[in-house]
């Protein structure tokens, strides 16, 4: 039976059964902030099943009662199938997995690891959602958050589940899952709903499921493009929301910077169209102030641009030798030469680490590692030209260090993309720490910048520069953290852990920020990516949006005053804590 039909059978048994931890649903109590905790099944709030029958008939029929994804392969569930469990086995480590799944994330910390896919571990529901929306429809969101808000009941919206900080779950609450929100409309001009001008960009309108993969091969058929994220699983929402850093970005800005107009739910259950004419402060605050926050963004009109041929540029530079006391040395210098790098119009994502190799290419060692591109060429000589200067200085400084340069020429920056995108493993359990770096701190000692990136031990992106810096969003200004505008650099590490450890747990998220805090030493000016952190990032209303919190704390107590969306680390939290898996009052 496929997945979202045996969702259903069960949802109808539970509704001809009835359901005996249910009470009676509570007032709406409209304006008045709830006090005490959001209701859970087994509270005194939750709805009856007959509540949710009716519920289910109003969105025609798309409620489905949670199965946590890893029950196929427990004799124990009534979802077992063994079947299935093979393929959930196999599947499991993969992006395409968690989001075909209406409530299973891609790092299981976020769900608590209460039903992976091994018949030897625990499994239960509690660390999901109870009840999952399948909107295909601003009106099915609408109602979602209306019977939310009336019930008092915790609210999460999931897209694909590519989400570092889990704010796509939440134990027992009811989960808006908008990934099969599908649709795309191109336009030659734009003019936005309200205003009295037209903007002579390209532009293309996507439904808020969409993904990045998706818009990606939409648009090539046109020969334009999108600034999009590199992995295919990335959905419109949380990346655009967050910021949304690029490859594409140090020519064109960041995804944020695209948006030209949304429509949003708010929630308070409005639906709206949000642009530079009306509705501005909640069309700035959706622009980077973080997504589950503001509203349920059901469609993004985004400017679109020309696919440039490109070349790529596969690097390595490694010492054999692991145990180089120099090795750190080489590093600085070569992160120093990202502002010379930037002005050269290279982009691309950068690993430094003590010992690493590559798959299948026999390269591995200590030192610097990536995948650059340059647009608008199909000379692989212009990619070498760049890095000669950077590799004859290494040549001559460290002889040692052995310099491996692969580049190849692409007819379209869509067919680079299709052999170089996001293939990592999904389904563990990591957290992960960020920190956005300037032309200052990248241009100051090398051997400093060095050994702070032998202790961090991780990625730095070259996906912001020029293109971020000059970037003229829509009105103005967006809700973008403004240290954005000065980054050269967006740095990135992760540490992963045993699930069902506690300990394990404790000490990861630890680890990361310990390996961070050289970079925020560094760069105490400026400030780290949401969308790619963790929620014990040090101060991270400010670390993640500078001087924009206040207003953003304001724009988000007038259109949630009862607090309907709450995430963590997210705008306007501060008057909840997760107390189990309960959500209640500070």
């Amino acid at each position: 039976m496929p997945a979202l039909l045996r969702r259903l059978f069960i949802l109808t048994s539970a509704f001809a059964y009835g359901d005996t931890l249910s009470g009676q649903p509570r007032a709406d109590g409209e304006q008045l902030l709830p006090t005490g905790c959001k209701a859970v099944p087994g509270s005194a709030g939750w709805p009856s099943a007959g509540t949710w029958a009716q519920f289910n008939q109003s969105t025609g029929g798309k409620l489905l009662q949670s199965v946590a994804p890893g029950a196929v392969c427990h004799p124990g569930q009534p979802a077992y199938n063994s079947d299935q469990c093979t393929a959930a086995a196999t599947g499991w480590y993969t992006y395409d997995y968690h989001q075909r799944d209406p409530v299973s994330n891609m790092w299981q910390q976020y769900n608590n690891d209460t039903c992976l896919p091994n018949p030897g571990a625990p499994c239960s529901i509690d660390g999901y959602p109870a009840y999952v929306v399948n909107a295909t429809t601003a009106q099915d969101v609408k109602l979602s958050l209306d019977f939310a808000r009336k019930h008092n009941i915790r609210v999460v919206v999931k897209s694909t589940g590519h989400d570092y900080q889990g704010r796509s779950q939440a134990p027992r609450a009811l989960s808006i899952w908008v990934r099969h929100m599908q649709g795309i409309e191109t336009h030659e001009s734009f003019r936005p709903r309200g205003c009295n001008t037209t903007i002579e960009t390209t532009a293309v309108t996507a439904s808020g499921g969409s993904q990045i993969g998706h818009l990606y091969d939409e648009m090539l058929k046109i020969n334009q493009t999108v600034v999009g994220g590199g992995s295919k699983s990335v959905s419109v929402g949380g990346y655009i929301t967050g910021g949304g850093h690029s490859i594409l970005a140090p020519r064109y800005g960041l995804a944020a910077d695209q948006a030209l107009e949304m429509e949003i739910v708010t929630p308070m259950g409005d639906i709206v169209v949000a642009n530079e004419c009306q509705n501005e402060d909640l069309f700035w605050a959706m622009r980077g102030g973080g997504g589950s926050t503001f509203g349920v963004m059901t469609s993004v009109t985004l400017a679109t641009h020309p696919t440039p041929p490109v070349v790529g540029l596969d690097m390595a530079l490694l010492s054999p030798n692991t145990n180089s006391s120099h090795v750190w040395d080489m590093v600085g210098y070569v992160l120093t030469q990202f502002p010379y790098l930037d002005e050269k119009g290279l982009s691309g994502y950068a690993v430094m680490s003590g010992n690493f190799a590559y798959p299948g290419t026999g390269l591995a060692g200590a030192g610097f590692g990536g995948t650059f591109i340059i647009q608008d060429t199909q000379d692989v000589n212009d990619a070498l030209a760049i890095w000669a200067p950077i590799v004859d200085h290494i040549n001559k400084t460290w002889p040692d260090v052995i310099p491996t340069l692969l580049p190849q020429a692409y007819p379209t920056f869509q067919a680079w993309f299709d052999t170089h995108y996001d293939q990592n493993t999904a389904g563990l359990d990591m957290w992960v720490g960020s920190r956005l770096l300037d032309a200052k701190t990248l241009t100051g000692n090398a051997t400093s910048l060095g050994q702070a990136f032998k202790v961090f031990n991780g990625e730095a992106f070259l996906v912001a520069g020029k293109g971020v810096q000059n970037a003229k969003p829509r009105g103005g200004s967006n809700a973008v953290n403004p240290v954005w505008r000065k980054t050269l650099a967006h740095c990135t590490n992760g540490s992963g852990f045993v699930p069902l450890n506690r300990t394990a747990k404790t000490e990861a998220i630890a680890k990361v920020n310990e390996r961070v805090e050289p970079l925020r030493k560094l760069a105490p000016h400026m400030g780290a990516y949401v969308n790619e952190n963790n929620p014990e990032e040090p101060d991270w209303q400010h670390a993640f949006w500078g001087e924009n919190y206040e207003r953003l704390l304001k724009i988000k107590r007038t259109v949630d005053p009862l607090d309907v969306l709450w995430c963590n680390p997210c705008v306007g939290n501060e008057r909840w804590k997760e107390n189990g898996y309960q959500l209640c009052r500070a």
